[in-house]
């Protein structure tokens, strides 16, 4: 028996049939992909917040838009709004002028514990607001280490404490960048006779000015939507934007006022992930995966980097939680473990409803499941935004859908969670009861660093590997397990850290969401130093030591199972 092949003027359209219909069953993959994520943010965030925005624009069942000249005459409103540009410029501007350094010394040359100290420097960026907002208060206090500065309770200890939180954030952008580029364009420079300071400043810095324009736009927008620590160490005196949109919504129940708000808060959003995207883009077609390159530091040639760098580490990042470690030891008799003991009872005068281990162990339920929730959907927003489509209209609806999803890192999530309570409290969606609600909303939360933390790798894969795995005849399966599937698991280890860390740490939307009889670990912190007492505060110190310490293992598992331990995260 023989077979007789088709003749090449027969064969060849059954070969563009064949790949033809491979590529729309690869657009309907990534339709269906973009659709799940984007209906489950429509139902649990657009349609939450846009209710509770709508409410405040409402007067007897119409449209009223006076709420805007009213709000905004206010010089209340007017000193909020400068107060939250003037610490956003201040904490960006420092975070990057710091990170630099950092960038060059824990990405770009090489030494012994250089994982671990990258793992300390990505812990303040996850550590729960309410932690870090007693750390410093503690470490700048009357009576605490550096209570002589007299910085308690100004706009520099806010400004220290969002840089606290950004620094990584700068260290990581910029490293994973800086790491890999080419050397042999400041090994030339340096060979025509440039000094060190200024083979860097027209060679290096002009090559990492997208990473840093990314990272100082992501900075600005983390700086200006801070919450826990603007709250907890400026109070009334150094509110922001966020900060006010809670008091108007939980204090005064003004919504008008709140929902305008929200709205200047959004424009000031759109405006950095705008920036954000231009820059992310500008850095993405400058990386594509070229191997990292590091040289072993040298004190000589890298001191300054190094010092920097050692200061920073020491004393804004490890001071604060070690301060916090000390003080969770101290007792009215003296030094001893009585405060980590009373975390088995309810406090002083029966503070709590539950021990502090029940929190923990509600905590680390929930951040299970928010964390499920939050990596699957943001892989699949990942695989569909990190596409190049070459149809100039598909570019900018893949900018869109990615701009859409960085949306929560710019709203409050005390608007989440107010927002849930009224739209999720009747059919066809009565969740209000519902222990799911809260890792929906902690998912909320942790997804857009999902996607940031997945993307920048898938993306970096050239186009022609799929396009040739599709002539090769893999279908669009085979072709995402073969090509972005390897990529895939280098970010997905730190992601998953990510997303389980900033669940365990959530607080604003928790603490609307948390039943009384099942309340996190961060809504018990806050109950304790709420209530009189030395036993309580003692409590809340060793409770934030324990969730600090599981978040520190946390990002220490994730970068240790990583691959990839360069990029942006």
């Amino acid at each position: 028996m023989t077979t007789t092949a088709a003749p090449p003027e027969v064969a060849a359209p059954r070969v563009v049939r064949r790949q033809a219909s491979r590529l729309h069953l690869g657009a309907l993959g990534l339709g269906v992909a973009a659709l799940v994520p984007l209906a489950f943010l429509a139902v649990f965030f657009a349609w939450p917040v846009g209710t509770l925005i709508a409410r405040g624009f409402v007067t007897d069942g119409a449209l009223d838009l006076s709420g805007f000249a009213e709000v905004f005459a206010r010089p209340r409103t007017q000193r909020i709004i400068g107060q939250t540009l003037l610490q956003a410029t201040l904490g960006t501007t420092a975070a990057v002028l710091l990170g630099v350094p950092g960038a060059y010394v824990l990405y770009r040359v090489s030494f012994p514990g250089q994982r671990v100290v990258r793992a300390l420097v990505t812990v303040p960026f996850v550590l729960p607001t309410v932690v870090v907002g007693v750390a410093f208060r503690s470490l700048l206090a009357e009576g605490g280490p550096l209570g002589f500065l007299g910085l308690d309770g100004t706009l520099a200890a806010i400004v220290l404490a969002l840089v606290f939180f950004n620094y990584s954030v700068v260290v990581r952008t910029v490293g994973g960048m800086w790491a890999r580029l080419d050397p042999r364009a400041t090994e030339a420079a340096a060979t025509l006779g440039a000094s060190p300071a200024r083979a860097f400043l027209t060679v290096t810095l002009p090559a990492l000015t997208p990473a840093i324009a990314s990272a100082a736009s992501v900075v600005f927008l983390f700086c200006a939507t801070a919450f826990g620590v603007v709250l907890i160490l400026g109070g009334q005196r150094f509110g922001t934007i966020e900060t006010e949109i809670w008091v108007q919504t939980t204090q005064f129940l003004d919504l008008r006022a709140a929902a305008v708000l929200s709205i200047a808060q959004l424009v000031v959003v759109a405006a950095a992930l705008w920036v954000a995207g231009r820059a992310r883009s500008a850095r993405e077609r400058a990386l594509q995966l070229r191997a990292a390159h590091t040289a072993p530091l040298r004190l000589r040639r890298d001191a300054v980097p190094a010092a920097v760098t050692g200061v920073v580490v020491l004393v804004l990042l490890v001071a604060p939680l070690a301060n916090l470690a000390v003080r969770s030891f101290h007792t009215p008799a003296g030094w001893s473990l009585d405060n980590y003991r009373n975390l088995a009872t309810t406090g002083g005068t029966n503070a709590l409803t539950v021990t502090v281990w029940e929190a923990l162990a509600n905590s680390l339920r929930i951040a299970v499941d928010a964390t499920v929730l939050a990596v699957v959907l943001g892989v699949l927003v990942a695989v569909v935004v990190s596409r190049r489509p070459r149809s100039p209209g598909a570019r900018r609806a893949i900018a869109g859908l990615d701009a859409v999803f960085m949306l929560p890192l710019g709203v409050s999530a005390v608007t989440v969670g107010f927002g849930f309570l009224i739209t999720l409290n009747r059919p066809p969606l009565d969740l209000r009861s519902s222990l799911v609600l809260i890792p929906i909303a902690q998912a909320i939360v942790a997804l857009p660093l999902v996607v940031r933390t997945v993307m920048p790798v898938l993306r970096a894969i050239d186009p022609r590997q799929r396009e040739a795995a599709a002539t090769l005849g893999a279908g669009p399966l085979r072709v995402f397990a073969t090509i972005d599937g390897p990529h895939l698991v280098r970010a997905l280890g730190l992601a998953v850290g990510f997303a389980f860390a900033i669940s365990l740490g959530e607080f604003g939307a928790t603490a609307f969401l948390a039943r009384p009889d099942r309340p996190t670990l961060p809504v018990v912190i806050f109950r304790l130093i709420g209530r009189p007492g030395a036993e309580n505060l003692g409590m809340a110190l060793a409770a934030c030591v324990i969730l600090a310490v599981l978040t520190a293992v946390v990002m220490s598992l994730a970068e240790r199972l990583r691959i990839d331990r360069t990029g942006e995260w």
